[in-house]
């Protein structure tokens, strides 16, 4: 089962309010905003994916625990990025002073933020030319890295600004760069169950 995009506009506009309702109406779905208004309903993932993004998040949580550079998310957390869109990337990262100049009011409903670091793991029920494009749309609304691990092609696809996408074959680390100083991410479990 595959994504369904609903083409919303000219004939409705979904507020904010009407999102969250429509989302909690409806809690075995996962469904995301596009920034033109099309609604995103995704299937829930299967074991082995909700398994892996639960192992990426422990992971994040621990190297992020121990630095306390910033504020981890997971997949059910919804940002609203500068375009408008309502993206909920696997694993998102901000940073402690961006997270901080929130109001109350704003960490407790949609973030109005784009995440400094996303993770997307692709699920056998992604299209990757999909999943690409929001690793894309991540970019061009201020995230600083990015990182879509396809466990089906063995490969992480590296996203940074103003850079070409640097494509590694079955990596046994990833590490976070400057943004993420001391992160050293071990995925080669990742690539022995498939």
């Amino acid at each position: 089962m595959y994504s369904t995009i609903l083409k919303l506009r000219p004939i409705i506009s979904l507020t904010d309010q009407q999102f969250v309702a429509l989302c909690q109406q409806n809690p075995d779905l996962k469904f995301e905003r596009s920034s033109n208004g099309d609604l995103i309903i995704m299937p829930p993932t299967g074991g082995e994916t909700g398994r892996r993004n639960s192992e990426l998040n422990t992971d994040f949580n621990l190297w992020n625990r121990r630095t306390q550079l910033g504020v981890v998310f997971d997949s059910s957390t919804c940002f609203r990025l500068p375009n408008g869109a309502l993206r909920s990337p696997d694993v998102a990262w901000v940073k402690r002073s961006t997270w901080e100049a929130l109001t109350p009011a704003e960490r407790e409903k949609f973030p109005p933020l784009c995440p400094d670091f996303v993770l997307e793991l692709l699920s056998p029920s992604d299209a990757l030319a999909a999943t690409q494009a929001k690793m894309r749309e991540y970019l061009s609304c201020g995230t600083e890295l990015g990182w879509l691990i396809n466990p089906i092609d063995q490969q992480v696809e590296i996203y940074r600004p103003d850079s070409p996408i640097e494509i590694l074959n079955k990596p046994q680390t990833l590490n976070g760069d400057r943004l993420l100083p001391d992160l050293e991410l071990n995925v080669a479990w990742l690539w022995g169950a498939n």
